[in-house]
């Protein structure tokens, strides 16, 4: 079989001379190869199909006639004859050659694969199954064409078709040579992208008005993210969990509340029962000192109501801290309303006294049958029961309950008290104000009275002190979030209660262990006399 060589000067593309060059080294390969074909020598032509059916058709019919000009049914081939045809590497010109070709009955070259056994001469042995399929040992090569046109082989891998686990490409990548490294520049693999690859943290967006394969790496949004290289799409995490730093991966939150273990809370409780501590050691006084005249002046008993319901205030902070449960947060502004109530209508019980008793000293008033301990209990109970009622009205309207705030903050859970109707809230906390204004104005009425025989003067300036504090809470509270909220309540109970035991009950108490000799009967009678 003669050999006839025609390479058309438009199939010279780097593109496709890859294929030339495999096809043409097998040529070569079995015709050195006296053990493969012997006696047979084997020649080839390509044809240029320009991806055209028509072309591919014609280029076949000028191969059947052997010559430039188409002859059909004639072959004019002087050095062999042509006993097979390879199709096209698009599908639609191979299937046009075939249905072309079956009218003189040439096969396709998969026919003859199966019948092909032979030995490569390094003793593999090459050989094809019923489908066609490679059943041997390949030796991958690295085929080199260097700049002087000189050209070389280097193996690179092996294709094995039946190993213990299957078929196996075996490419040692250390070992190719890129046209890159051939001309001395730094071995860089080629890319078949115009981007580099996004890496996880990272999704692919597509370039407007650019092929697919062009896009940008832009960083997941908050609270996703993409755990695998080129991800079209980050993923959410789930409500309780949150973004490593890289965005690899989601990682529980951390539950966040003000607990006793941290430095915050430890202070501020620490803070409430040092204060309940000296309130009652403040009462303590009071009583082992209740027969001075100092004491009986300013109703001991309002005076012991009061101390009581200050040292609850102190400690109701405590119900704050730690970890809302559905007990607390039932529990802590209901109890924090009713006794801070109890601790003002005590104030103002002292306050509406001492302006009554005054008011009385003038000829034909009617305010002396008011005079009395009955006055001041009717007072305190029922400013409290108006409150206990609001209360109990809230609660039943709009309970408490512990809930979970998983938007605030970046990467944590904090756990809190939702208080229902905030509307309620306000109502209880404005009602305490208002027996915060009544005490301040009927104690500025009678402020001028005798200074030890009266606390008018100190309960305005408690009145003061307790309604700057609350005014200064409710746009702390409207504009903190997290546990900082909590953190301001408090600080709110323990500033205002400071400020009526200090403003009420400090000058007192140094009077009663200082200045004992100003605490008798002689000295408040010349106080009032002058």
């Amino acid at each position: 079989m003669s050999f006839k060589y025609l390479f058309k000067r438009r199939q010279r593309s780097i593109r496709f001379l890859r294929h030339f060059l495999a096809f043409d080294f097998a040529v070569n390969e079995i015709n050195e190869n006296m053990n493969i074909l012997p006696n047979i020598t084997l020649g080839y032509e390509i044809v240029d199909s320009c991806y055209m059916d028509l072309a591919a058709v014609e280029g076949t019919m000028r191969d059947l006639s052997g010559g430039t000009t188409i002859y059909p049914n004639y072959n004019c081939h002087k050095n062999g004859t042509v006993v097979a045809f390879i199709g096209h590497l698009l599908s639609s010109p191979s299937l046009a050659m075939l249905h072309f070709l079956q009218v003189y009955r040439y096969p396709q070259l998969a026919q003859y694969l199966k019948h092909v056994h032979f030995k490569t001469p390094s003793g593999d042995e090459i050989f094809f199954d019923e489908m066609g399929s490679l059943a041997s040992k390949l030796d991958l090569l690295n085929y080199v064409i260097y700049p002087n046109e000189t050209s070389s082989s280097i193996q690179v891998g092996q294709y094995l078709s039946s190993t213990s686990h299957g078929q196996q490409l075996l490419v040692n990548d250390s070992v190719i040579m890129w046209g890159s490294n051939i001309t001395g520049v730094s071995n860089n693999i080629p890319r078949s992208v115009c981007s580099d690859s996004c890496s996880p943290g990272y999704r692919k967006a597509v370039r407007d008005g650019q092929p697919v394969c062009c896009y940008d790496c832009i960083p997941c949004p908050e609270g996703t993210i993409s755990n695998m290289t080129d991800m079209a799409n980050c993923l959410q995490c789930p409500e309780d969990a949150w973004p490593d730093e890289k965005k690899v991966m989601c990682v529980k939150k951390t539950l966040n509340f003000l607990s006793f273990q941290e430095p915050l809370g430890l202070a501020l409780a620490t803070l409430s029962v040092t204060f309940c501590i000296g309130t009652f050691s403040v009462l303590v006084v009071f009583i082992i000192h209740r027969d001075t005249p100092i004491v009986k002046a300013n109703n001991r008993d309002l005076s012991y109501t009061l101390l009581i319901s200050l040292m609850l205030c102190f400690l109701c902070p405590l119900l704050f801290i730690g970890q809302p449960t559905m007990v607390t947060c039932l529990l802590r502004r209901a109890a924090f309303c009713v006794i801070f109530t109890l601790a003002v209508s005590s104030v103002l019980g002292k306050t509406i006294i001492v302006f009554v008793a005054f008011r009385s000293t003038k000829p034909g008033s009617k305010l002396k049958k008011w005079v009395g301990k009955r006055l001041s209990s009717s007072v305190v109970l029922i400013c409290s029961l108006v409150e206990l009622g609001i209360c109990l009205v809230s609660l039943g309207n709009s309970p408490p309950f512990p809930d979970r705030d998983i938007k605030t903050e970046t990467g944590k859970i904090i756990l809190l008290c939702n208080e229902g109707s905030i509307v309620g809230f306000y109502i209880r906390l404005g009602y305490i104000g208002f027996l915060a204004l009544a005490s301040f104005i009927v104690a500025f009425m009678v402020r001028k009275l005798p200074d030890h025989f009266n606390e008018a003067r100190n309960i305005t300036f408690s009145m003061m002190v307790f309604c700057t504090v609350w005014v200064t809470f409710i746009p702390a509270y409207e504009t903190t979030k997290g546990k900082t909220v909590v953190a301001v309540e408090i600080f709110a109970i323990l500033a205002s209660s400071a400020g009526l035991l200090g403003c009420i009950f400090i000058s007192k108490c140094y009077i009663i262990m200082i200045k004992s000799n100003l605490n008798s009967r002689e000295t408040l009678l010349g106080r009032i006399r002058n």
